[in-house]
């Protein structure tokens, strides 16, 4: 296995400073290059280990803090930190597995598929419950009785996704099927449309479009072997959403006789969509979704801050910095490279600024920080700015796990080295152990 070193150049020891401790430091003294950078995070190629260290302490945690089981009057969920029926537990289920295939670590398949399992063989408890009229736990009423696509999005992806690949813990295919079946059916046919078909809602007005359905509806579509419906969908969403000029999408749109759509560009909601075309990616590399999500990552790597994270409203620097859609970013960045849709040079560096931001969000409990709250839609700056973070935000978790798995499988596979201190991606192994400053 190829060994990565992470170099960290400093000036003393390096070369000789001077003379003496009187001899003035300049430029004709000193090498001033060598001089080592006042990063507030990590910089340069991290280690495997430690990237697989960080999440790990992040499933731990969720490990212990989300049980699959029922309370004590076996007709509710036991509660823990985080809802197992949620569109966030959705996405973290489809990040456990694809961190279990990429690290090779069956705990996080075990997770997700032990809590999917739950939900799968408990529904029909509750649909009987509901059928004798009683009031059955409101998060298995999203399990049952789904009401948007947020109630059943995401959880259907992870389920079809551990499905297809055959994974184990599914003790009643027929249990899962029907789940499924449950799901898919609000998301193709009762999930409610604008005129032209699209996903759309009737909050917090009639007919609003939010980016945040590519997610919740297109990728299940998809895996569900309705391509061309996906597809529709996805371009329904990018003729409303997409800002050329910005190469971002808007979060909001709703129809107005002046034609005037305010364009507020929300971080995780981009994440969204720019996950969106991954999962369509990994199932047809489709042109047109590849030229959106190429230039979607252009548009977003422009605006990365220096620490390598982006900002609440991504062209807005007067609004926080904000960790879920830079944990979004970094995995799809990451997931592009390894998959071969982009080249890593020049992407690599930018990649791996944003994980370490990200990693460094990790608390010692396995606890994310800086992630914006559950969100809804607006169409003024205030809203965004001012939404709370929270450790609990749970929309976090999934992607930091994501991100990781991803990254972990980057730094594995390709090699990856500083040259004058910035870091980049070689073809070949230049077979050094020396710090490498030039390379042709």
């Amino acid at each position: 296995m190829m060994i990565k070193k992470k170099w960290i150049f400093a000036l003393v020891g390096l070369m000789p400073l001077a003379a003496n401790a009187q001899e003035a430091v300049n430029d004709a003294t000193t090498p001033l290059h060598l001089l080592k950078p006042a990063y507030r995070y990590d910089y340069g190629v991290p280690d495997k280990e430690d990237v697989k260290a960080s999440i790990d302490r992040v499933f731990d945690y969720l490990n212990r803090t989300t049980p699959a089981e029922l309370d004590e009057t076996g007709k509710a969920l036991k509660r823990g930190d985080f809802r197992l029926t949620s569109y966030e537990w959705g996405v973290t289920y489809s990040a456990m597995l694809r961190a279990s295939e990429l690290t090779v670590d069956n705990r996080y398949a075990d997770y997700a598929m032990k809590r999917m399992d739950f939900l799968a063989t408990q529904a029909p408890r509750f649909i009987k419950m509901k059928e004798k009229g009683e009031k059955i736990d409101a998060l298995m009423e999203q399990v049952v009785s789904p009401d948007a696509l947020d109630d059943c999005g995401a959880i259907c992806c992870a389920m079809l996704k551990a499905k297809s690949a055959k994974m184990k813990g599914i003790k009643d295919l027929r249990l899962w099927d029907e789940q499924i079946a449950r799901y898919y059916d609000f998301i193709a046919n009762k999930e409610y449309r604008y005129s032209d078909g699209q996903f759309a809602r009737l909050r917090p007005v009639k007919n609003t479009v939010w980016l945040d359905d590519m997610f919740m509806g297109i990728p299940a579509l998809a895996l569900n072997g309705n391509m061309d419906e996906a597809l529709r969908q996805f371009r329904l969403f990018h003729d409303k959403m997409w800002v050329a000029d910005k190469a971002l999408y808007r979060h909001g749109w709703t129809p107005t006789d002046s034609g005037y759509h305010p364009s507020f560009f929300w971080g995780r909601a981009n994440g969204w969509a720019l996950l969106t075309a991954c999962e369509l990616l990994d199932i047809s590399e489709d042109d047109y979704v590849m030229k959106c999500f190429k230039e979607h990552l252009n548009g977003l790597l422009a605006l990365q801050s220096a620490d390598g994270v982006w900002h609440q409203l991504l062209d807005r620097n007067d609004t926080y910095l904000e960790t879920s859609c830079t944990a979004i970013y970094a995995y799809c960045l990451a997931h592009a490279i390894n998959k071969g849709w982009i080249e890593p040079e020049p992407y690599v560096g930018q990649t791996l600024l944003a994980w370490h931001y990200v990693a460094a969000h990790i608390t010692s409990k396995g606890q994310v920080e800086g992630t914006c709250v559950g969100t809804g839609l607006a169409f003024d700056p205030a809203f965004y700015a001012y939404r709370p973070v929270s450790n609990y935000a749970a929309h976090g978790y999934g992607p930091v796990i994501w991100a990781g798995a991803e990254i972990y499988r980057l730094v594995d596979r390709l090699c990856l080295k500083t040259n004058d201190s910035a870091v980049h991606y070689y073809p070949e192994d230049p077979n050094t152990d020396e710090p490498i400053f030039y390379v042709k």
